[in-house]
């Protein structure tokens, strides 16, 4: 406790445990900070020599961090907060916003929606950029490896803010050509079916043919909805897609109404402590109002 009491915490050191809380190992830190891991680890060493207490247990995959240091970490990310919005008012004019904002979708998200939406705000902020990052997972948002996630679900995190776009209606297609005319040849069975591998188990679309068509068993898997809709184009089968990516395709057929049961919401969240940031606030505004889903 002690040592602890003497030992002073400086900016460089909460930005060093940040990284660690965020990238989970020495590497991942290391590439955060542009430092080798070694830095790292002998930086951490200090610091809780200093503090008198270890900050994050280890082990196989990496670097846990305990209640201390997300504490810290949660400084740490005010004040990084702070730096980034003095730095925005420094570099832009009044009526300029400049910087990166960085957006985590699925890539159905990306090519229905988010693509058209920023290509009109790039019109109005010349000076933004976008680091965009497209997979199944909210943990970027989490570790604040991305200041806006774009998300189909219907129980977005407690922990982030944001709202709901509205409903992603979905139907099943087949493709334009060569495809079955009706619904009646999907029930009995003979076409084939595409669907989202393991990595998406409990996807609406899953849930929806598990419970209406037991029997049917995919012949092809595939890591995203997107690569769905493509194979269903290229007639190798038929599939659940979402109306954002199907409507006004003309190589793929609708062939239901669309599936009320097999509906999720979009939500269009955030981060807490990135909201109130210039460049995130314009962004995430812009998409609140220009985001319409069919």
């Amino acid at each position: 406790m002690i040592a602890r009491a003497q030992y002073k915490l400086t900016p460089d050191d909460l930005t060093l445990l940040l990284a660690l809380v965020r990238g989970g190992t020495l590497g991942q830190a290391g590439e955060r900070l542009s430092v080798d891991a070694s830095t790292v680890f002998r930086s951490l060493q200090r610091i809780e020599r200093g503090l008198g207490q270890s900050l994050f247990e280890r082990s196989r995959q990496g670097y846990v961090p305990g209640e201390l240091a997300r504490q810290l970490a949660a400084h740490a990310e005010q004040m990084e907060a702070v730096v980034e919005a003095a730095r925005s008012s420094a570099q832009a004019e009044p009526a300029q916003v400049s910087g990166v904002v960085r957006i985590t979708t699925t890539d159905t998200i990306l090519h229905g929606l988010l693509a058209p939406a920023l290509q009109a705000l790039r019109e109005v902020h010349p000076l933004l950029g976008f680091d965009l990052h497209t997979g199944n997972e909210l943990a970027s948002l989490t570790r604040r490896d991305a200041d806006i996630a774009l998300r189909a679900t219907k129980r977005p995190p407690a922990h982030l803010v944001g709202r709901s776009v509205g409903d992603i209606r979905v139907a099943a297609y087949g493709p334009k050509r060569g495809g079955p005319r009706n619904w009646a040849a999907v029930e009995a069975g003979r076409v084939d079916w595409i669907a989202p591998d393991e990595a998406l188990p409990e996807h609406p679309s899953v849930v929806w043919r598990k419970r209406h068509l037991p029997k049917a068993q995919p012949r092809y898997l595939v890591g995203s909805i997107q690569s769905v809709l493509e194979l269903i184009a290229m007639g190798l089968g038929v599939g659940i897609a979402p109306l954002l990516l199907a409507e006004g395709r003309r190589d793929v057929r609708r062939l239901t109404e669309p599936l009320s049961d097999a509906e999720t919401q979009l939500w269009l969240l955030t981060h807490p402590e990135s909201r109130h940031l210039r460049r995130v606030a314009v962004v995430y505004g812009h998409l609140a109002q220009s985001l319409v889903l069919p």
